[in-house]
């Protein structure tokens, strides 16, 4: 039997909810096999970071050549990527690996406020690995950190995605929320624009949405979708996992990424 595979390229949640694990979960959930490599530990939960340990890029670079030497993934997906260093090594190590369906999720800030990338990072970010995506899937305080200017409205985020898109040569999905659209998010590729209508689900336990995210839109194009379906696919995905109600913390907890998964 051979099945799809992903790579995840992300840090770690002990929590279990965000990062490396929920990864993992959503790309099971969606039906294909994941991998990862790991950029950083964190110490972190429902309520809060509160400490993060990076890798040294020497051996995150390991981590890949293992991978890509032996199961190469159909997709790769880039998550919480803290330092300069790391970033340059995934750039180096995804081009000399010939990978594809990039995508990248530009983890700036947790869902609890804690700032994940220090600021010479973003730099490299933009002039690196952005470039190098399939797609990019920015929430809105990103895309305003990559477009330099504040979103309002559906208009500046059109005008936003398009900008970003044309000078990185890369695919944008600008997501909604963050109180500017009922949780509908903008998809700009190729010159046209996509708009994925979403519900808004009563439901705080919003943890690691943006990873589960990222994470179900990578398996869609491992398994041979188009972009356009594997957006509309991972949308349906975690509008369902939000929906399932999963109650777990103190703070913002996590979502339910076995929502689709029969019992044993």
């Amino acid at each position: 039997m051979i099945r799809n595979t992903a790579l995840t390229i992300a840090g770690s949640d002990c929590s279990g909810g965000a990062g490396i694990q929920a990864d993992i979960k959503t790309m099971l959930a969606n039906g294909v096999y994941a991998m990862s490599a790991i950029t950083a530990l964190t110490a972190q939960n429902t309520m809060g970071v509160t400490g993060i340990f990076e890798v040294t890029p020497e051996f995150l670079g390991q981590q890949l050549d293992s991978v890509f030497t032996d199961i190469v993934p159909d997709a790769v997906k880039i998550g919480m990527v803290s330092g300069t260093g790391l970033i340059e090594i995934i750039c180096k190590k995804l081009t000399e690996y010939n990978a594809k369906n990039i995508v990248v999720d530009p983890v700036m800030v947790s869902t609890s406020g804690s700032k994940l990338i220090s600021d010479d990072a973003i730099e490299t970010l933009k002039n690196s690995l952005l470039g190098m995506a399939t797609v990019i899937t920015p929430n809105i305080p990103e895309t305003e950190v990559l477009c330099g200017y504040e979103i309002r409205d559906a208009h500046s985020m059109e005008k936003a995605a398009k900008e970003i898109g044309d000078k990185y040569g890369c695919a944008v999905l600008c997501k909604g929320g963050h109180s500017i659209n009922d949780a509908n998010d903008l998809l700009y590729s190729d010159g046209r624009y996509v708009w994925f209508d979403g519900r808004r689900i009563n439901n705080h336990n919003t943890h690691g949405t943006g990873c589960t995210l990222s994470s179900a839109i990578a398996s869609g194009l491992a398994k041979g979708k188009s972009l356009e379906e594997a957006v509309r696919g991972a949308k349906e995905y975690i509008s369902n996992a939000l929906a399932a109600n999963l109650d777990l913390g103190k703070g913002d907890g996590p979502l339910d990424h076995g929502w689709n998964v029969t019992s044993l």
